[in-house]
């Protein structure tokens, strides 16, 4: 009898630690174990890592707003640092839940993901030197160097329609475009208006650089989902239209846009349904 009633305590205790892992397991990476997400992590206004590890941005208060709605608190993100061009391949690899990082929904991209949203409309433009009168089209980068980052909708529109002549340079993180064009090594920086206004915005950057406001693309981003999970998608787009009708979007716009007086577009409709 003692021996029974011990194999049926053990077998309780298997069943309950099971129970619990079923809890904390799936479902999108939400609940007991948190969730990972993929952001941006050297883009100010938009995903910045801070000396003391902390991250700042308006795609961090989106992505913070949407956890918290899906069950995840702050405190039980997992953020992932990421680039452009490794995007796609974090959600189709399941390293993370969701990727959040001034993400451009492309009918490219959702042959591998999908994309709940979109929750911002940016513009593609160019970052000059303040003193510079001389690029007024995209026509005249053509005979200029020009600089973009690698994996980017920017350097893609730079290459097969708006400048396919200029002389481009592509890095890896868009600090790297920028030091070339405060050195004169390169004439133009391109990217999103929203990414590019964060530069311009930083107090070590005023009064050197300035927007052309040429608005040379529409790019909406979008936050990046596993392919199959529409479920997940579905949940994160009622989190987003929450956050525009609660006022919270509004809010966040203006705490990282407001300080550069970047003309920001009103919260998009959601279209990413299906």
């Amino acid at each position: 009898m003692r021996l029974c009633r011990s194999v049926a305590g053990a077998t309780a205790v298997v069943l309950g630690l099971a129970g619990l892992a079923a809890c904390g397991g799936s479902d999108g990476g939400q609940g007991g174990d948190g969730m990972t997400i993929a952001v941006r992590d050297d883009v100010p206004g938009i995903g910045l890592k801070g000396p003391d590890g902390t991250y700042r941005g308006f795609d961090i208060d989106v992505a913070t707003y949407v956890a918290r709605q899906l069950g995840t608190p702050a405190d039980r993100i997992r953020w992932q640092p990421t680039v452009p061009a490794e995007r796609e391949n974090l959600l189709v690899r399941g390293d993370v839940e969701l990727v959040v990082a001034s993400y451009s929904i492309t009918e490219q991209r959702k042959r591998k993901i999908a994309f709940a949203g979109p929750y911002f409309l940016a513009h593609q433009d160019l970052l000059v030197r303040a003193d510079d009168t001389s690029i007024k089209e995209a026509s005249d980068l053509n005979s200029r160097k020009l600089c973009s980052v690698t994996g980017s909708t920017s350097a893609q529109n730079v290459k097969t329609k708006l400048a396919p002549r200029a002389d481009l340079q592509e890095f890896s993180s868009p600090t790297e475009c920028l030091t070339g064009l405060e050195n004169k090594a390169v004439d133009a920086l391109t990217n999103d208006d929203a990414v590019l206004a964060g530069f311009a915005a930083q107090r070590e950057h005023r009064g050197k650089f300035k927007l052309t406001g040429l608005r040379l693309s529409d790019e909406r981003y979008g936050i990046g989902v596993a392919k199959s999970d529409t479920a997940l998608r579905d949940k994160v787009n009622k989190a987003l239209r929450k956050m525009v009708s609660d006022g919270a979007w509004e809010r966040a716009v203006r705490k990282h846009f407001g300080p550069a007086r970047f003309n920001y577009e009103p919260a998009p409709k959601i279209t990413e349904t299906g």
